[in-house]
């Protein structure tokens, strides 16, 4: 069976669970970029430069924020409020930057190039946010990361990207004639902010649960779909080390302890101390010594 086989199901469970406290990370963000970016448009082609900016910044801090928010969950319970959550994902944002306009530029040059190339690269891509936030990967290593982690699954990744994009095209059509009366920049402003409010972090969701669950494939794990509150779940190592030959995400370190050697088989049992008085060859599973002879008729 394949590791992802339910991480739909999973991930709906996980969104209708935590559903406040997902909506809430995503809201805020992208109200708080919506009004700065209706605002520093106002001031001409300088303010339309920085809310561009600010736009991508936000970006990048909320896919970080989403995946440090499902990271946190999977126990079951929220330990980390709003504002440890984007605290607890701020150190990330360079990296994850960094990795996704890379990505992009990658993703895209391969979509020009008979698309075939740009559908691969973003499948073997698909983890490198997680690879990052959880796995600890630097810019650069989150691609070769990413690309170990989805290989062996790749048509399953695949399949589950595109079921998810076929989710979003049919959200977005339908929340497009629910708010058709609306003046255009009104439907814009709303549908912005709702899509991305509600269909973030159902992407966040689904890549973070398809990284647990193809790291801990590789490594042998069985997976914990859903954690009951309070139960320790298995988390890939941190961070991840990669020097020379990529180590198995959960492999138990090696055992350095030598083991003692054995002596050689004595052929016969070991030599009673002096003193002890038992005959030669007597041991702890002999048998007990013949009673001695009856003295002689007439011996003093």
């Amino acid at each position: 069976m394949s590791p992802l086989s339910g991480v739909l199901t999973e991930t709906w469970a996980l969104y209708r669970r935590y559903a406040a406290h997902f909506l809430l990370i995503a809201f805020v963000i992208y109200l708080i970029t919506a009004i700065l970016f209706a605002l520093l448009s106002l001031a001409g082609f300088v303010g339309l430069i920085f809310a561009e900016i600010i736009d991508i910044a936000a970006a990048f801090l909320l896919q970080a924020a989403l995946v440090k928010a499902v990271q946190d969950v999977r126990d079951g319970r929220v330990d980390l409020d709003l504002g440890q959550t984007y605290r607890a994902a701020v150190p990330f944002i360079l990296p994850v930057a960094g990795a996704s306009i890379l990505a992009a530029i990658g993703i895209a040059i391969g979509f020009v190039l008979l698309i075939v190339p740009g559908l691969i690269l973003l499948t073997f891509w698909a983890v490198i946010v997680p690879c990052i936030v959880i796995g600890g990967a630097g810019v650069f290593a989150s691609f070769g990361q990413s690309m170990r982690t989805v290989r062996g699954y790749a048509w399953n990744v695949f399949g589950t990207l595109v079921l998810v994009f076929l989710i979003y095209i049919a959200f977005s059509i339908l929340l497009s004639l629910i708010l058709i009366f609306l003046p255009t920049f009104l439907r814009n402003f709303v549908s912005t902010v709702v899509i991305g409010t509600l269909v973030a972090p159902f992407l966040a969701l689904v890549v973070t649960l398809i990284y647990y669950r193809l790291t801990a494939a590789h490594a042998g794990q069985q997976y914990v779909a859903t954690s009951p509150d309070g139960t320790a779940v298995w988390e890939p190592p941190y961070p991840t080390a990669d020097s020379g030959q990529a180590a198995t995400p959960g492999a138990a370190p090696a055992d350095t302890t030598i083991p003692p050697t054995p002596g050689p088989t004595a052929p016969f049992p070991p030599a009673e101390p002096p003193g002890s008085g038992a005959p030669p060859g007597a041991g702890p599973g002999s048998p007990p010594p013949p009673p001695p002879p009856p003295p002689a008729p007439g011996a003093t």
